[in-house]
């Protein structure tokens, strides 16, 4: 069988003001300050409304409900839609390419930079994705659905320039005429890095018409080596872009949000003398990449941003960050930076999967390419084995650099050869497991795709095999296991703890997953679940 999803509720708001006062301990739920309200400061609309691992986040209004997606990368299923009727409680409903049958053909990797677009009655999403072939380009995809929550039809890429081209954003001039604004990725190849403007046809399939170049990164500034994530509205008489601009992503970034204003959308654009409008505090390290809302007459760009405390082991996280216009007209955001807080309790964020129901929650993800084989029947968790690398991969985001993860199986139904645990994954070829299989317990270290057995201890026949992971501040990590509901007891390996350091890819946080590994013949029963966060 092949995976399927249920839309879930992802984030929930309490039911009073008080941060956290009343949360649950609900799969996948994360509580929120209070919403927008008129009789609150302006400084209180602060949230992080997508905790984990969503970069580039897009948010457009549809009716009287609030849409959004997010960077989906090298994870499936690609773009994940959340709705909203307040910006603050959001529910996981579907994805716009949910399993792999789903893809489109021309893509094969980097499902990049979703943008939502709705008129006339039908939903569109441009989004960025590497082409198929060892010299694939980045390229500007479209699909289309007639409701934002799909299904969603493909309709193929609108360009992909020689050093490629990323984060697309639809936009209609002054004349009612739509656009494509994008960025040539030229960073990649040390070149400059421009933003383009292209006409799209009537019925957004194809680009008509030359482009036309609307500015490009000055190297001499906080630009650095590029400009990209344009996200555009128009207020009285300008056109306003967002934009980002310098290293996107891991410890060293040096991401930053400006803004430039034209009275054409094909220019000349002028960047603002303030520039950047939006850059990191102690709190929040390297926003960008963002889409703007407005929610009862105020101003919100919805962006990503890495939370100092996990940085890059969870990943860009979307958050808010209100801005008004000054009195030259330009957006200013109090303090230059973002104001969302950090949860105060982050058990909120807790998982809890009993595996009830006969379908598995939307959060679960797989590796681009390898959706695997799983099912979910009398509360348990049903995983194929697959030969290679680390076997099939079911894996949930984190949400605190420090947390405990568990499961339980029964490890004496496992077929020779079958190997079934749970694991901290960066990507297939960067995980830390512990797994059990053969009569055995073991630890494996992967590391650029090189595998290592680092511990390997027998085990006797049980009913019940508890696995539990430990992380600390996103790299160190410990396994500990207990038999039948005895004592946990620590895995003895060389230290104490291993270093994690090096899991979480450029562009990515870590995930904790289940795997099985072994021929496609067997099949792993998982028992639950869960994901304990610690601050």
């Amino acid at each position: 069988m092949s995976l399927t999803v249920e839309p879930q509720a992802y984030l929930q708001a309490p039911t009073t003001s008080t941060p956290c006062a009343g949360a649950s301990e609900a799969t996948n739920t994360a509580v929120h300050l209070a919403p927008p309200v008129a009789s609150q400061p302006r400084t209180s609309y602060a949230n992080i409304v997508l905790p984990g691992d969503f970069p580039d986040p897009t948010i457009a209004q549809i009716g009287d409900t609030y849409w959004a997606s997010a960077t989906s990368a090298e994870w499936g299923p690609v773009f994940p839609l959340f709705k909203s009727t307040n910006l603050v409680d959001w529910e996981l409903v579907s994805h716009v390419f949910p399993t792999a049958e789903s893809l489109p053909e021309w893509a094969g990797t980097n499902f990049w930079a979703p943008e939502i677009f709705h008129e006339n009655g039908k939903t569109y999403l441009y989004y960025t994705a590497r082409q198929k072939g060892k010299k694939g380009r980045l390229a500007i995809g479209v699909a289309s659905a007639d409701s934002p929550e799909g299904p969603y039809t493909d309709h193929g890429f609108l360009v992909a320039q020689r050093y490629g081209s990323i984060d697309g954003f639809p936009m209609r001039d002054e004349h009612g005429k739509l656009y494509l604004v994008w960025k040539e990725d030229g960073n990649a190849f040390k070149k400059p890095t421009p933003i383009y403007a292209q006409r799209i046809n009537d019925t957004h399939t194809a680009l008509v018409g030359k482009k036309v170049e609307l500015f490009r990164n000055d190297p001499t500034s906080w630009e650095g080596c590029l400009v990209e994530g344009s996200a555009i509205i128009r207020h009285e008489e300008y056109f306003y872009m967002f934009y980002a601009g310098n290293g996107c992503c891991g410890k060293c970034c040096t991401y930053a949000t400006g803004v430039a204003r034209a009275k054409s959308l094909l220019g000349p654009w002028e960047k603002c003398p303030q520039n950047p409008v939006l850059k990191k505090n102690a709190t929040w390290k390297c926003p960008g990449h963002g889409t703007v809302a407005q929610y009862e007459g105020r101003w919100l760009l919805l962006h990503h941003a890495y939370y100092n405390q996990s940085h890059e082991f969870v990943g860009r996280q979307g958050i808010l960050s209100e801005f008004t216009f000054n009195e030259e007209g330009w957006p200013e955001f109090e303090g230059n930076s973002p104001q969302a807080a950090p949860l105060k309790d982050v058990s909120v964020l807790n998982i809890t999967e009993n595996f009830e129901g006969n379908t598995l929650a939307g959060s679960w993800q797989w590796p681009i390419g390898r959706q695997p084989e799983v099912g979910v029947s009398d509360g348990q968790l049903l995983l194929t084995a697959e030969a290679t690398g680390l076997g099939a991969i079911v894996a949930q985001r984190t949400f605190t650099a420090t947390y405990k993860a568990t499961t339980s199986l029964a490890a004496s139904s496992l077929e020779p050869g079958t190997f079934a645990g749970l694991c901290a994954i960066g990507d297939p070829d960067n995980a830390l497991a512990l797994v059990t299989g053969d009569n055995s317990l073991q630890v494996w270290h992967v590391k650029g795709g090189q595998h290592q057995t680092l511990s390997k201890i027998d085990l006797p026949n049980c009913q019940t095999l508890n696995l539990r992971l430990e992380a600390w501040g996103g790299q160190r990590f410990r396994f500990t296991y207990n038999i039948d509901g005895s004592a946990w007891q620590p895995v003895v390996l060389d230290s104490f703890a291993l270093n994690g350091e090096y899991l979480p890819p450029w562009d990515r946080g870590v995930r904790v997953g289940l795997l099985a590994q072994g021929t496609s013949s067997a099949m792993v029963a998982f028992n639950n679940f869960t994901i304990r966060n610690q601050r």
